[in-house]
């Protein structure tokens, strides 16, 4: 979206667009409408680098969930992690949504739920129990590439370059922090990463597509989903896994952070701002959870970067961050 129609419909004489007969001085019908519109036009910008902004604090703290998984939960239960995340934050969210599917919704809820949870849940904690916490999230940055041609595909939206060469880049740096760090890696941890990746990318490109009802707030949306996750978790969860033969406090209060942090609030913050942001330009804010996962890494458990490392995540943040800057510039 850009404001050019209110410069535009203003007509100065002597610039592109006047018309032969504008007199200098003299406002020509409908300038006054177009002044009066450009500082509203002008105060968009504000809002879309907020929503930004926004955005951004749900793949930070779905940065912590590599972390979190090593040090807090029980080993062995990436299926129960999944349903402990999700099942109790989903209750909560369709308590204070109010609202259930109606019509062709109960189809949507349950194929987004499934895409964006029941999958990606246990998908997610796989990998995050077979690699290093930086390089299991550093997977996710296949997203941005993926949602960049699901979105031509799915939304018939336009393949912007720009914003296609920056997924490229921030891919390229967090593949470097990858083979940089190739102890701890197997091809389970990597597969489920990238299987969990391409699940979300779907989820999202589908989440833009179909939108949300009237009426129904964003929370409500993050209740069904991830309350249709739970449903196709707890009976996998039940026959192939089992629940943990003990869940100390500290086993508690990472579920309750996972599920409360990372999957309530930072769900309905996320689908909040799909619904507002151009679809590619939100997934390059997926380069926020490895950079968040990695720093953590280094912080709390001691891990050290060598240059090779350093690098690809100053070219992961900076592709992060110039794809953001671009749209804004390119807003006003």
């Amino acid at each position: 979206m850009t404001t050019s129609s209110a410069h535009e419909a203003l007509l100065v004489p002597g610039a592109p667009g006047a018309s032969d007969g504008a007199v200098p001085g003299v406002p020509v019908p409908g300038a006054a409408a177009a002044l009066a519109a450009r500082p509203a036009a002008h105060r968009r910008a504000l809002p879309l680098a907020l929503v930004t902004a926004i955005a951004a604090l749900a793949p930070l703290s779905w940065g912590t969930t590599y972390l979190v998984t090593t040090d807090f939960l029980p080993a062995g239960h990436p299926l129960f992690a999944g349903l402990a995340r999700a099942l109790p934050a989903g209750l909560v969210a369709l308590a204070l949504g109010r609202a259930l599917p109606h019509g062709v919704w109960w189809f949507r809820a349950a194929v987004l739920g499934l895409l964006n949870i029941g999958f990606f849940f246990p998908l997610l904690f796989i990998s995050a129990a077979h690699l290093p916490g930086g390089v299991a999230a550093t997977l996710g940055a296949a997203q941005p590439l993926l949602v960049a041609f699901l979105a031509v595909a799915v939304l018939q939206e336009k393949l912007v370059f720009w914003r296609l060469a920056w997924a490229v880049v921030g891919a390229a740096g967090v593949g470097f922090v990858v083979l940089g760090r190739s102890a701890g890696l197997d091809a389970v941890g990597i597969l489920a990463g990238l299987a969990g990746t391409a699940s979300m990318g779907l989820g999202v490109v589908l989440t833009k597509k179909w939108g949300r009802p009237e009426g129904v707030r964003p929370l409500a949306m993050v209740g069904w989903q991830l309350t249709a996750g739970s449903l196709f978790l707890l009976p996998l969860t039940l026959l192939g896994e089992g629940f943990p033969a003990a869940i100390d406090g500290r086993a508690l209060g990472g579920y309750l952070w996972l599920g409360l942090v990372g999957g309530l609030l930072a769900y309905a913050l996320w689908f909040w701002a799909i619904g507002k942001l151009p679809v590619t330009r939100a997934s390059l804010l997926g380069f926020l959870s490895p950079l968040m996962a990695a720093a953590l890494g280094v912080l709390v458990k001691g891990e050290t970067f060598g240059p090779l490392q350093l690098v690809g995540l100053v070219l992961a943040f900076g592709a992060m961050l110039l794809g953001q800057l671009r749209g804004f510039r390119a807003r006003r």
